[in-house]
């Protein structure tokens, strides 16, 4: 008889969260009209008598029940929400700042938040990573306990504790004096070790592909059973009482798949474009239709196969300068660097140039986040053309950039006799015909510009590189003309969100890559608030930084209203010196705001979306931007990047305006922008446009579909081995080995808690194929996580053991009492024979219908010790007799 609703069901007692109150008024409207529409429905229809209709309760009840119970009030982002919910308890949190693995940078924050009284908690990965940083605290004199479990502790009051501790983000409690940091938010470029560095020998592939994390609920790809969904990491107990973990993956109907950890490498994440509700077809187990989808996207892309190997030769019979090698000026040159490059900067350089001098044009993409050192590599390629007698020319996509960049180059190379101009609208047309006539000369080596280096009364007299900054803000009639200017030249492109298509060449090897995924030496990542829009809290950051001597961005991109925002800060900010910059400026006016600005003379530049791409002013390090709902995910990222390029802790402030509701969308922008903050996350943003978007065709504008059908890994690697083909080469087939050695090869919960960091440790451990590698996967674990378990040692020791063993041509290695038995898919007698030979009685050949190989080991030998051995002959002697 009464109106009822979910709510009622609860009682007086029970705790309510309500999640962003702004969203839940948004969905009570939705819901209501939906309902009403869905009673009228049905009422025409006959199926509902119109004096049942009126079943909803009003939207007033939702609010009547919060009031009337304890209620939290939880937020996505910082909100200075008034609505009917304002007068319930609210806790406001904002993020604490990400240390990235820069265990200084933490130091120095706990340090600040100590000073100001706040209680500090550090959640570690283990008790052994908790002891570790409890001790280093200490030796900086900051007082610090380790707890082995964070439910233990009792009190933190004027110190800071670290602890083992839940998979959970940092986060701090505004106002209430507490602050909570996550060593699991500084994973993606943490240090591999406190005190020292492991090299990481991942290629630049690899390097790009790792940013694809795997996530409870992601979609999978399995190289043999297909499409799948991941649900997380499960122990099992083998028949023989052997535990190791799995990898458990959902397919179609109830088909459930358990992957061992140590075959990691056989599954990757699926990127690709889903449906628009975000649902992947999975496929079924067992059956041939994965087959059949593989084999029906290889006769698919054959002619795309066909197509590339045309590429491929045409690259190939193109005659290009071969550059000669470094000299004594070009070592001078880069020795002038003034700060210390990262192992990434020489190794990208070192690639570009061996690059140059080869015969054939180069064709290089150089991809690296925002502040990552791009513009020194490209600058030491471009000095090598000169030093060659050849000329340089720079492409960028705004005018100031290209202010920046000359200004850059000028300094940069005012000790060697090079000859710069720029091509913008920043000069004169008087000042663009002598640039003409000196370029057509051969008087200018390098010329800056942006697309107006394209036109068609351009003319160099000796071209040798064309470097693009940016490429992705360069149209397609552009990329056209510039495959005109780039015939027969070395070309370098430089991006920190590469396009899809960009990174499909790339992936594909139609265009080499070098990465750069190592920030420079003491940079910080930019601390990142996401929040509706509060002139208090904006001002209160912008007084901040004024008072630590630095300058403001302030994005206010709307040009009818940029003045009054202006005059606004002025009155706040009196004795700060105030300038607005936007793109219909003069361009004397927008020359000297720009150089003011530079030298330090604005405090706050009022400006639009113009600072977007390679502005470089270190003295700047905080930024506020207005309706960042309405920007784009990679243009924010690239925003962002203008700050936070020196060593001080740089702030960004994505601001909304107030009450205004988001959509799903501006949320999951708004939500990665903040989440994001790690350096690298350029490529991470690359990444996630390539599973949206997807890839879109490698030749063309055309959509490929074949690429949703499998996922990217797997599409990329069966159209290299459809090139193989159509070249006549049998792509190498890798023999899977299997090696079962009656021991738990697992990594415990006890050892590492948290399941994202078990993940990522399998993953290396998956990548281990000769001693060394493991040998500095050992280092890692001992420094981060303590002795290792003896779980974890066999673990290692079976992923070494199964890489040699492929090599070798082994398709199973397992154990049986005292014996080791080797079974090979074809047996070499002769090599074999050399083994026995060096080993007497302890090995017998069976050349059956089944051949194997049986090796004795002493009852105390240690089992891998001899194995490994064997493994390390047979490759020697196969190795040599191939």
């Amino acid at each position: 008889p009464e109106h009822v609703c979910l709510l009622d069901y609860f009682g007086e007692d029970a705790l309510t969260f309500a999640v962003d109150p702004s969203a839940i008024a948004e969905r009570l409207k939705a819901v209501s009209w939906h309902a009403n529409e869905t009673a009228l429905s049905l009422i025409e229809q006959g199926l509902l008598a119109p004096e049942c209709a009126d079943f909803s309760k009003e939207d007033a009840a939702l609010y009547a029940f919060l009031d009337s119970r304890a209620a939290l009030i939880i937020n996505n982002f910082t909100s200075g929400y008034q609505g009917k919910l304002a007068e319930l308890y609210s806790f406001k949190t904002r993020t604490p700042p990400v240390f990235s693995g820069n265990f200084d940078a933490l130091f120095d924050d706990v340090r600040m938040y100590s000073l100001s009284g706040a209680a500090v908690l550090i959640m570690c990965v283990s008790d052994g990573e908790a002891s570790t940083l409890a001790e280093l605290l200490t030796e900086r004199g900051l007082r610090s306990v380790p707890y082995k479990n964070y439910a233990d502790i009792e009190d933190i009051s004027g110190g800071t504790v670290a602890c083992a501790a839940i998979d959970a983000p940092g986060f701090e409690l505004i106002g209430s004096g507490f602050v909570c940091f996550s060593l699991e938010d500084g994973k993606e470029k943490r240090r591999s070790t406190y005190r020292r560095r492991v090299k990481d020998k991942k290629t630049a592939k690899e390097k790009l592909m790792s940013y694809a994390d795997l996530s409870v609920g992601d979609y999978v790809v399995h190289a043999v059973h297909g499409i799948g969904k991941y649900l997380g990491l499960e122990s099992v107990l083998t028949y023989d009482g052997v535990r190791s973990d799995h990898i458990k993956i959902q397919y179609a109907g109830t088909g459930i798949l358990y992957v061992p950890c140590e075959k990691i490498d056989s599954v990757s994440k699926y990127i690709g474009a889903s449906t628009e509700d975000g649902t992947i077809k999975l496929s079924k187990l067992g059956g041939g239709e994965w087959e059949r989808t593989k084999s029906r996207v290889k006769s698919e892309v054959k002619s795309m196969a066909k197509e590339l190997i045309a590429l491929y030769a045409e690259r190939l019979r193109k005659p290009g300068f071969a550059f000669s090698p470094d000299d004594d000026m070009q070592r001078e040159f880069e020795s002038m660097f003034e700060y210390e490059e990262t192992d990434g900067q020489l190794a990208a350089a070192r690639e570009i140039k061996s690059d140059m001098e080869k015969p054939v044009p180069m064709d290089r993409l150089l991809c690296g986040d925002v502040g990552f050192g791009k513009t020194e590599v490209a600058l030491r390629a471009a000095f090598k053309a000169v030093a060659n007698n050849k000329q340089v020319a720079i492409l960028v996509p705004t005018t100031i950039l290209a202010m920046q960049h000359y200004q850059t180059i000028v300094s940069r190379m005012r000790a060697f006799p090079v000859k710069v101009a720029m091509m913008s609208r920043f000069r004169s047309q008087k000042e663009q015909e002598a640039t003409l006539r000196a370029l057509s000369r051969g008087d200018v080596d390098i010329l800056v510009g942006t697309h107006r280096i394209l036109s068609a009364d351009i003319s160099f007299r000796d071209l040798g590189l064309l470097i693009v900054d940016e490429e992705q803000r360069f149209g397609v009639a552009h990329k056209e003309k510039l495959k005109q200017l780039a015939r027969n030249v070395d070309v370098l492109t430089l991006t920190a969100t590469p396009i899809p298509r960009t990174l499909n060449m790339a992936m594909s090897d139609i265009r080499d890559m070098s990465v750069l995924d190592e920030a420079p030496v003491d940079r910080l990542p930019v601390q990142t608030y996401v929040l509706e829009h509060d002139d208090a809290v904006i001002f209160e950051a912008v007084q901040r930084e004024l008072r630590r001597g630095g300058q403001v961005f302030y994005l206010h991109n709307n040009i009818a209203s940029i003045h009054s925002r202006a005059a606004r800060l002025k009155e706040a900010f009196p004795d700060a010196e105030i300038a607005v910059a936007h793109g219909q400026m003069d361009k004397e006016d927008l020359a000297d705001v720009w150089q003011s600005l530079v030298d330090g003379n604005i405090d706050i530049l009022v400006c639009t979306t113009i600072i977007e791409t390679g502005v470089d002013v270190p003295n700047a390090n905080t930024l506020i931007i207005e309706n960042a709902d309405r920007l784009g995910l990679a243009q924010l990222h690239q925003i962002r990047g203008r700050v936070g390029r020196s060593a001080r802790r740089a702030y960004a402030y994505f601001t909304f305006p107030r009450g205004r509701a988001l959509t799903e969308v501006q949320t999951k922008r708004l939500q990665a922008i903040r989440d994001f903050t790690e350096f690298g996350s350029g490529f991470k943003i690359a990444m996630r446009d390539l599973e949206i978007r997807g890839a879109g065709d490698i030749l063309g504008a055309r959509q490929s579909g074949h690429m949703e059908s499998v996922g990217y890994d797997m599409y990329i690697k069966i159209l290299n081995e459809a090139i193989l083909e159509e070249r006549g080469e049998k792509p190498k087939e890798k023999v899977e080995c299997t090696v079962n050695i009656g021991r738990d090869s697992y990594i415990p919960e006890s050892y590492i808690p948290s399941a994202a960091q078990r993940i990522d440790v399998y993953k290396k451990i998956a990548r281990i194929k000769v001693p060394e590698d493991m040998s500095d996967i050992t280092d890692e674990l001992l420094d981060r996580y303590g002795d290792m378990p003896p779980s974890v040692e066999t673990l290692m020791n079976v992923s070494l053991t199964r890489a040699l063993g492929s090599e070798c041509g082994f398709t199973l290695i397992e154990r049986k009492g005292n014996d080791i038995i080797i079974f090979p898919e074809t047996l070499d007698i002769l090599t074999w024979s050399k083994i026995t030979e060096a080993s007497p009685g302890r090995i017998i050949i069976n050349p059956s219908s089944k051949p194997r190989v049986t090796c004795r080991i002493g009852k105390k030998e240690p089992i891998f010790t001899f194995v490994l051995e064997i493994l390390k002959k047979y490759l020697q002697l196969f190795v040599k007799k191939q």
